[in-house]
């Protein structure tokens, strides 16, 4: 397995732009036509017009769903508005209408939705998709996550995924402070020597999941089970990595066949 670690192209810069609502009594140092002259020009904008980290898709890419407000979310859905009113002012007249309850949305059907201006029945239709969607996840009980402690528990779930390729891959399982799983994720595909694993690739992945530990593993198609030397390389790199951001590396296997390597059984996880 080769290692790769290298600068990533096109990083963001820091800091973002403050939030575009009002704050304290700024407002009233405006003149009140000024205002309204303002409010009125905007509810004729599109969002193409507005600036990009005030758009919807932009504001979720950049923030998460949670910095959104509902009508926000729900002008994604719509993804245009009209002539005279953006998808934000359509969702809030959306809204307005259901006293701002999206239970009360929910009980609408599409014929009645698509009749709310700006909607129509394309719109109409994803409106309720989405929100079945949401009632049906209500519904579910949580999902029981398997707890990996051991080699052979991360085994279980990645062996049948590796044991019969005829080319390289790794996997990682990313843990949470319970040791119970919470993501899954390939990192990477190659020939039949090997794969390249980039690890602050791999340790980006693991801040994004919010992951205290993880189990690295990967096969040899060859169906030898010796660890090689950019294998042993690669551990301890992850381990020192992990170190740093106190993200602790549990075990890295080889897997051959229906047989694995574990570096944790056999002491090798030493940087």
């Amino acid at each position: 397995m080769t290692v790769v670690e290298r600068d990533e192209p096109g990083a963001a810069p820091c800091g973002a732009r403050g939030s575009t609502h009002e704050c304290g009594n700024f407002a009233k140092t405006h003149d009140t036509k000024s205002i309204e002259h303002g409010l009125e020009n905007l509810s004729k904008s599109t969002l193409k017009e507005w600036h990009p980290e005030e758009q919807p898709r932009e504001r979720l890419m950049n923030y998460g769903p949670q910095a959104l407000a509902t009508s926000e979310l729900i002008a994604i859905l719509l993804r245009s508005g009209t002539r005279t009113a953006t998808a934000v002012d359509v969702a809030r007249n959306l809204l307005l209408d259901t006293n701002g309850h999206l239970r009360e949305l929910a009980s609408r059907d599409w014929r009645t939705l698509e009749k709310v201006h700006g909607i129509g029945k394309v719109k109409a239709i994803t409106l309720v998709a989405a929100l079945e969607l949401g009632r049906r996840r209500g519904q579910e009980s949580d999902v029981e996550r398997p707890t990996i402690r051991t080699a052979q528990a991360a085994f279980n779930i990645l062996g049948p995924q590796l044991a019969d390729l005829r080319h390289e891959e790794c996997w990682v399982l990313l843990l949470n402070t319970a040791c119970r799983l919470i993501g899954t994720e390939r990192l990477s595909s190659g020939g039949v020597d090997g794969t390249v694993v980039d690890v602050r690739k791999l340790m980006a992945m693991a801040l994004r999941f919010n992951a205290t530990s993880f189990v690295l593993a990967h096969n040899h198609p060859s169906g030898n089970l010796t660890p090689s030397k950019s294998d042993i390389s690669l551990t301890r790199n992850l381990v020192t990595a992990g170190k740093i951001l106190n993200i602790q590396l549990l075990d890295h296997l080889i897997v051959a066949g229906h047989k694995y390597y574990s570096f944790s059984d056999e002491n090798m996880l030493a940087s």
